[in-house]
């Protein structure tokens, strides 16, 4: 008997208020058309006054509870991937637990910036497939508008706000890549680039929150080559190539990259799900979102499958296999 780590109930969330890209000629030297032409994005959500990353998780929770048909008292644990915590602590987590009124099972955060929920989702599974959980729910969910310098229009205009979440189930499989669930995962991380894409404050050195910086071109040349190796690697380990891809669900950060990683792999754009127009950059919430979208728009189905990959600060990165 194999176990795997099945899909049970995906959701998302975005805030109320959404940001044009005409709305940034007001302030900064920058165009809709630069802003497109570069990025593909053209708007993005920004979260309230008084409205938290935890907040925003726990909406994202709640659909994914219902879209699952489940209910928070059959979750054994949450893992929550933000790098844009309410506070230092407690975490992000425990307090989507006590939102979701659960008082059992355990909570904790995990942090890899963009890569996050990638890092979650296989942490996730690790849970499953040890015994340490039956069913796990994971969330993606930042305010990176909290850590914006809104002078830099080379940072500024990438980044939202917003959550995803999905749930997984133990759930007995052959132990062959026809399984539904997660088949395969593949992690990296090299801290010499840690200065390509970073905050530059924290608690034990400025003691603030500082602001995003990032060295764009240099990240985009790394997104490109790693993404598409990661990719390679998850599908060899799960017994799969590129021909039995129904879907690439990739980070959803510039549509440059998306496309230039879809090339690497030698795969079309109508079968890449694409969110980063509507929502911009929304690092750990990116993936989770976009497979709400995606189930929403009727694009995933049931027995397809997907490859995940994201790239974010540290550098960290990594791919997840699975299918729906």
């Amino acid at each position: 008997m194999t176990i795997r780590s099945v899909v049970r109930g995906v959701g998302h969330y975005l805030p109320e208020r959404v940001v044009e890209n005409a709305e940034f000629e007001k302030t900064l030297d920058t165009t809709d058309e630069w802003i497109r032409g570069r990025t593909g994005i053209e708007r993005r959500h920004i979260a309230a006054e008084g409205e938290y990353t935890s907040d925003l998780a726990i909406k994202a929770a709640k659909a994914a509870l219902e879209d699952a048909n489940m209910s928070v008292d059959q979750i054994d644990a949450i893992v929550v991937a933000t790098s844009t915590p309410d506070s230092t602590f407690p975490s992000v987590a425990t307090m989507v637990q006590a939102g979701l009124g659960s008082t059992t099972g355990f909570a904790y955060d995990v942090q890899a910036v963009c890569a996050g929920f990638i890092f979650a989702l296989t942490n996730a599974n690790g849970l499953i497939l040890s015994g340490q959980a039956e069913r796990v729910l994971v969330i993606g969910a930042e305010t990176f508008s909290r850590i914006m310098d809104w002078t830099d229009r080379g940072t500024c205009v990438l980044f939202g706000d917003g959550a995803g979440a999905l749930i997984l189930e133990a759930t007995e499989g052959t132990g062959t890549s026809t399984d539904r669930g997660i088949l395969s995962s593949d992690l990296h991380s090299d801290g010499r680039y840690k200065d390509l894409l970073y905050v530059d404050g924290g608690v034990s050195t400025t003691g603030t929150a500082g602001h995003l910086r990032m060295q764009g071109n240099a990240v985009f040349k790394h997104a490109v080559t790693k993404l598409a190796e990661t990719a390679h690697k998850a599908l060899d380990k799960a017994g799969l190539t590129g021909e039995n891809v129904d879907w690439i669900v990739p980070h959803q950060a510039n549509l440059r990259i998306i496309a230039a990683t879809a090339e690497r792999m030698q795969l079309p754009m109508d079968r890449v799900i694409v969110t980063v127009q509507d929502h911009g950059n929304t690092s750990a919430a990116s993936i989770p979102l976009a497979l709400s979208v995606g189930k929403q728009r009727g694009q995933i189905k049931e027995g397809q499958v997907l490859v995940t990959e994201a790239i974010g600060g540290g550098l960290a990165w990594g791919s997840v296999v699975l299918r729906w």
